[in-house]
């Protein structure tokens, strides 16, 4: 397995001991399309990290929820936006529904490290946002990584990747009676927002906050912070280029430019939610966008 940046995971969890050799359990708690690719990638070049080979839910042997399988009689899953149902978050936030022993060993099997005396077990999973106490009790010495973006940034780039993909929400069903996609998608990143805010407020003391647009801005500052949460992490680097989704580039904000491809319409759309959570986003240093 090769890492971002071009490091090489050559060793394998399913020779190691890894439930004696792992003393931390780092987990990156951010919404989806908000820049945990990079940040993962980041931490998966560090010699201290054992890395999975993908999202923890995507991996074979994970026993849990995964966005793709909660669907309705005849519809698709939520797939980006499994926070724009009550419904859909019961699912991930109840623990009946887990069995986080087994998931941890199918983890173990599957990780890799450049080290075979890695000490850092590093897992990001969008839905995690939704699942922080869980992991807390499951895991031992669980440590967190918090972060947030643009909302607006965030919803751009949901609804891109939808439509980039020819994915219609009404005929898919991904949307109530009478919402759009924009609308769905604000949904769903307020509620993201609303947990994120809760998880800092409960975990502060084990976790570290910054917001996307902090990291891009001071990659080194950020990089302190969480060397000082854990560290094991002391060549962790944030400014190189790694391969994160469809990009290999250094760290670069990319609000300005996904901003600029919203219209008029998608802003008001976003708005009519986001202006009932005003207060949620100015928490997090955001605001409503007014074009005028």
């Amino acid at each position: 397995m090769r890492a971002a940046g071009g490091v090489v995971n050559r060793i394998p969890g399913a020779n190691r001991d890894l439930a004696r050799l792992i003393a931390t359990h780092l987990f990156v708690i951010c919404p989806n399309n908000s820049g945990s690719s990079f940040l993962a990638a980041a931490l998966h070049t560090c010699r201290a990290v054992w890395r999975l080979p993908q999202e923890g839910h995507w991996v074979q042997g994970f026993r849990g929820p995964v966005p793709w399988r909660l669907r309705r009689p005849g519809g698709p899953p939520p797939d980006l936006l499994w926070a724009s149902r009550r419904e859909w978050i019961n699912q991930f936030t109840d623990p009946s529904r887990h069995d986080w022993p087994i998931t941890r060993k199918a983890w173990y099997f599957h990780a890799r490290a450049r080290d075979p005396n890695a000490s850092v077990f590093v897992a990001r999973s969008t839905p995690h946002l939704l699942q922080v106490e869980q992991l807390q009790h499951h895991f031992p010495n669980a440590r967190f990584v918090f972060m947030v973006r643009n909302p607006y940034a965030v919803c751009e780039g949901i609804c891109r990747r939808y439509r980039t993909r020819r994915v219609h929400a009404y005929e898919s069903g991904f949307v109530r009676t009478g919402r759009s996609l924009e609308a769905t998608a604000a949904r769903h990143v307020a509620a993201c927002l609303a947990w994120q805010r809760r998880n800092v407020e409960r975990y502060r003391d084990s976790g570290v906050f910054f917001t996307y647009e902090a990291m891009c801005a001071a990659p080194v500052e950020t990089a302190r912070r969480i060397h000082g949460l854990v560290p094991a992490l002391d060549d962790l680097n944030l400014r190189q280029r790694l391969v994160a989704k469809d990009y290999r580039e250094m760290l670069t904000d990319m609000n300005e430019r996904q901003l600029a491809n919203l219209g008029g319409e998608q802003i008001t759309t976003f708005n009519r939610v986001f202006r009932d959570h005003r207060e949620l986003l100015r928490h997090f240093g955001y605001d409503v966008i007014d074009r005028g």
